[in-house]
């Protein structure tokens, strides 16, 4: 059964999940929504509301103390890793009343990471003009690594990170998405200054590519993306995304592959750039924000990525960027989705707790 706790304007007010230490002193940690299955994203809505995706392709609505089930979804390949992943409520939401959803879409015998956009009524609980506008080229009969995160950048275009759907080679083939951050405006149309629009043969939503599985997606206080990716056995990456750049996967990498052998080339190599930090061994990375500083003033500017595999927050700072904290307790078990919330406290969703927190200062 799905529990909710009250909410007053933008803060949903629970009872008191746990009070534990960080750098910054004692914070709080609050239980948003709990009873989830299988959660992988949430996103705010005007007015305190929320959207929770889980897996199975199901989408919440919390509203006004309730849960609702949204109806008008398309079909959705629940496979493996894949399903209804990663929800976007862009900044104009409360105008165009849209919204954008990543997920698993059946191709032939397989799935491939797709980018939905859809009307929602908040007085209905219905999708409706739903409309795929990206998918890419073809999808694999695997069920790994779709990547799924959305971002809006500040013109108003669309990244959306896609994973190698564990086909690692094509991740340096540009005429194949895998293994990519994709560019797109809303309407699905590709932006004329993407990096390879001229390319013959190359995809023309590739806004990078040389990626193995990014799972976390932010925008920096610059405005520039950021995206942290699971390795293989070791070698989880946060990179700093630049327009037509090379991140070597499976060129180079700082991991080894699961039997133990090695991996590419080495560590390096002319042309492919370096992760601005990375992991061994690997923490299983997924979920993303850099911290405004609204409640904690000294995290300004600070990425926060959630471990799925050691179940902590990281908290990482600096130049050359390192990681300088680790947040844990019970309420940190499988964290997947990590974002600053209107109010500027920090909400993370539990996989392993099926639990939605928001985190203030104690």
């Amino acid at each position: 059964m799905i529990r909710i706790a009250l909410t007053v304007a933008l803060c949903w007010i629970g009872a008191v999940a746990a009070a534990f230490e960080t750098v910054q002193g004692r914070v709080q940690v609050d239980v948003v929504v709990d009873g989830l299955d299988e959660p992988w994203a949430f996103g705010f809505l005007p007015g305190g509301d929320l959207l929770v995706t889980e897996r199975d392709g199901r989408l919440l609505l919390v509203k006004e103390s309730e849960i609702t089930l949204v109806a008008g979804l398309p079909k959705i390949a629940d496979v493996g890793q894949g399903g209804l992943l990663d929800v976007l409520v862009p900044r104009d939401f409360a105008r165009s009343g849209e919204i954008f959803m990543s997920y698993a879409k059946p191709q032939g015998r397989g799935a491939g990471t797709a980018l939905m956009r859809a009307e929602l009524s908040l007085e209905d609980a219905r999708l409706s003009n739903v409309e795929t506008i990206f998918e890419m080229k073809s999808g694999t009969s695997g069920g790994q690594h779709f990547g799924s995160r959305i971002v809006e950048a500040r013109d108003g275009s669309l990244f959306l990170t896609i994973g190698d759907r564990g086909a690692r080679e094509t991740a340096q083939d540009l005429s194949i998405e895998t293994g990519s951050v994709a560019r797109v405006n809303r309407d699905g149309t590709v932006p004329g200054d993407n990096p390879f629009i001229t390319q013959a043969n190359a995809q023309p939503e590739i806004w990078s590519f040389g990626h193995r599985n990014p799972q976390g997606a932010a925008l920096g206080l610059d405005g520039t993306l950021w995206v942290v990716e699971h390795g293989a056995r070791g070698g989880d990456e946060v990179n700093r995304v630049q327009r037509g750049a090379n991140y070597g996967w499976p060129v180079i990498a700082y991991g080894r592959h699961y039997s133990g052998r090695s991996i590419g080339e080495g560590t390096a190599k002319t042309g492919m750039e370096q992760p601005a930090y990375y992991w061994d061994p690997s923490i299983a990375p997924s979920g993303m924000t850099i911290y405004s500083g609204a409640l904690w003033p000294e995290w300004r500017g600070n990425i926060f990525v959630g471990s799925l595999k050691f179940d902590y927050l990281a908290r990482l700072a600096g130049d050359p960027l390192v990681e300088v904290e680790q947040m844990s307790g019970d309420e940190t078990l499988r964290v997947r989705d990590v974002r600053e919330g209107p109010d500027g406290a920090i909400w993370f969703l539990s996989v392993g707790n099926g639990t939605l927190y928001r985190m203030t200062p104690g």
